[in-house]
This record gives C-alpha cells, structure tokens and sequence, in this order.
C-alpha cells in the first residue's frame, strides 16, 4: 500500500472545493472570451487582401490543457495554418498565474524578413529554435527592439509576440483587438 503524505495546506487545499469550481468558472470565462474573440479577429482580417485565403479558409480552434509547465492554458489559433514546411497563426494563449499573449507565428512561404519592419519596439521576437515554447524567458523572446538584423536574417520561422499581464483582465479583449489590428497592418503594409 502506497503511503502518501500531504502537508497541512495541501489536505486543505483538497477539501475546498470551491478553489475548482472557481478556477472552471475562469476558464469558461476565458473560452467565451477566445469565442468572442474569434469572430471579432475574422472580421477584422477578412478585410485584409494580403491574408493568403487558404489560411482564412480554416475554422480558428480553441484549445486546452492542464499542464504547460504545470499550469493550465488554452489558446485560441485564429487564423490558423499548419503543415510540416509552412506555417500562418495568430495564437492567442492564456496562461494561468501568467499572463495573456498574442504571437504571430510565420514559417516557410509566408515569412518574408521586411515584416518586422512594421512592429512597434513594444514587441518580442523570438530567438529560440523550439517554435512551439511560448514562454517569455530571455532565451525563447527578446525585445524587438534590441533585436539584430543578422539575427532575424537567420530565423527558421518568425514568432512575434506580446505579452499582457493578467491584470489588465477589465480591458483584454479591447487589448487584444488592439494587437490583433496592429498585426493585421503590419501584414498590410509589408507582405
């Protein structure tokens, strides 16, 4: 028989159920949010010409999990195109006990360097070769604007990405339509 212990806080911790009922009523928050969301950055980037049309053409996705370095998270791939040589998302990821983020993902036929010319410094790039880490480490993103040419000249794929603190939960979606259109410009002006 195995003998498991658990401290003071941990048994307690156990017996409040309310602690679970709250953190589901938050991730159901969040996918309405995401829902939302999804419609509102259709919109906005059906307007768009320079949106390849097989990306719009695939339906965004809402996925979740429990265990992104332990914590849950689901994110919102709107729009979304995937395969083994090219890749075109925007991803939407809530982390908890994190924060927000919105990442523009390019690989293969639709990454061109010029495009981040037209992101504001506020932005981070990724400099990892894991494409998929969505951290904000020093060694998976940094700061767009001490980010070196030759360094994003020599890029596998292009990730770049804002994070928001989740203190600004009042006001996310009007932040995230606010990035969204800022990367839907950028897309304009630079494909």
């Amino acid at each position: 028989m195995a003998n498991v212990k658990l401290s003071a806080a941990e048994i307690d911790l156990a017996k409040n159920s309310h602690f679970i009922l709250t953190k589901n009523k938050i991730i159901q928050h969040v996918y309405e949010l995401f829902g939302t969301l999804s419609n509102k950055y259709i919109q906005e980037l059906e307007i768009n010409n320079n949106i390849p049309k097989e990306v719009l053409s695939v339906s965004p996705k809402i996925s979740r999990g429990e265990n992104l370095e332990g914590l849950p998270w689901i994110i919102l791939d709107c729009p979304r195109f995937f395969n083994h040589k090219d890749v075109f998302a925007v991803r939407t990821l809530f982390w908890w006990g994190n924060f927000f983020s919105i990442t523009l993902h390019l690989k293969g036929k639709y990454f061109n360097n010029k495009i981040t010319q037209g992101f504001t410094k506020h932005w981070s790039i990724c400099i990892n070769d894991n494409e998929w880490r969505n951290d904000f480490e020093t060694d998976n993103y940094q700061a767009l604007s001490v980010c070196t040419n030759t360094a994003i000249e020599n890029l596998k794929f292009f990730k770049i990405a804002k994070r928001i603190s989740l203190d600004n939960w009042e006001n996310i979606e009007l932040l995230l339509m606010n990035e969204l259109n800022e990367i839907s410009e950028v897309i304009r002006n630079n494909s």
